[in-house]
């Protein structure tokens, strides 16, 4: 074991967060080869088992050479939530360290991030006809206009979500309406694990640098096949749909609206391009919010060799 676990209760874990397009893979896959690290997808997409080319999931051949954990573990026509996650990562963390290996947790789900951090409040399980009703009010007045409502009953909540999270929106909405209390006071009521964490986080410094990255990718994506993804999805899952989880991850939706002929090509482009930028700009503002994170530029010559130099350092490596 670590010289960092040993001096806690807490087996510690190294984070590497960032937006999408920052290039976490190929950083996580070089420090795999430098270190012996099993690394931990901490992303709300890639659970989803045919949802590859839209989420940028590892290929089989960078899995097979590296382990990788949480990947592929659920069908698009089911559900996963942070509360999952939390109890999938717990036992991950323990074999991970009795191999003695090193966890490195990669992705960039935020709240994923936070509850392995901060733990998670108890909340009231999820009601599928409250989910439902809120779902169709979306469907007419549009999620801005449930964002407002929920700034009224819970305007903490609200300034940590954005007007257009639906599934945020969607369960904050739903805890109050099953506990009478807003979220945010179950917030202050969870519990606080005691673990040693190292934030690794890639954050370019230039914005319109991260801009171009997500054009281009978003771009080689529909060249791979995107949209055929999509297709062959749909033909698979009769039951998937857009009120799914799968389907709300960035990208899908505007492929699932082509597939419907609401957009051609060129507007699938601009208009999944638009929705990875803000995802970034949501997944920037969650890390703006955490304190002790250790920079790195995505675009760095020696990135891997500063992230290597932290996680020896961190886990006594």
């Amino acid at each position: 074991m670590s010289a960092v676990a040993a001096g806690s209760g807490e087996l510690p874990v190294a984070c590497l967060c960032g937006p999408t397009a920052s290039g976490k893979t190929a950083l996580a896959l070089a420090l795999a080869a430098r270190l012996p690290l099993e690394i931990v997808s901490v992303d709300a997409a890639l659970v989803y088992r045919g949802l590859d080319i839209g989420t940028a999931k590892p290929t089989p051949a960078e899995r097979a050479g590296v382990p990788h954990h949480l990947i592929d573990i659920r069908e698009p026509t089911e559900s996963y939530s942070a509360g999952a996650f939390l109890q999938d990562v717990e036992p991950l963390l323990a074999a991970i360290h009795a191999r003695g290996r090193l966890p490195l947790l990669v992705g960039g789900t935020m709240l994923y991030f936070r509850v392995l951090q901060r733990g998670l409040a108890h909340l009231p399980t999820a009601d599928p006809g409250l989910r439902a009703a809120l779902a169709a009010r979306a469907a007419a007045e549009g999620w801005p206009a449930l964002h407002a409502e929920l700034h009224r009953v819970d305007p903490v909540a609200a300034a940590r979500i954005a007007p257009q999270d639906a599934q945020r929106i969607q369960r904050a909405l739903e805890v109050h309406h099953l506990s009478g209390r807003p979220l945010s006071a179950h917030w202050q009521q969870q519990r606080v694990p005691a673990r040693p964490i190292l934030h690794l986080a890639l954050i370019d410094p230039d914005r319109a640098r991260l801009h171009r990255r997500i054009e281009a990718r978003f771009t080689r994506m529909l060249q791979a096949g995107f949209v055929e993804e999509v297709r062959a999805l749909r033909q698979r899952y009769p039951g998937l749909s857009l009120a799914l989880p799968a389907m709300r991850a960035v990208g899908y939706r505007q492929v699932w609206a082509r597939l419907e002929g609401e957009l051609d090509d060129a507007q699938l482009l601009a208009r999944g391009v638009a929705a990875t930028r803000q995802l970034a700009k949501r997944q920037l503002t969650a890390l703006r919010a955490e304190p002790a994170l250790i920079r790195l530029d995505p675009l760095a010559p020696d990135r891997v060799r500063r992230a290597e130099c932290d996680l020896r350092s961190f886990f006594g490596a």
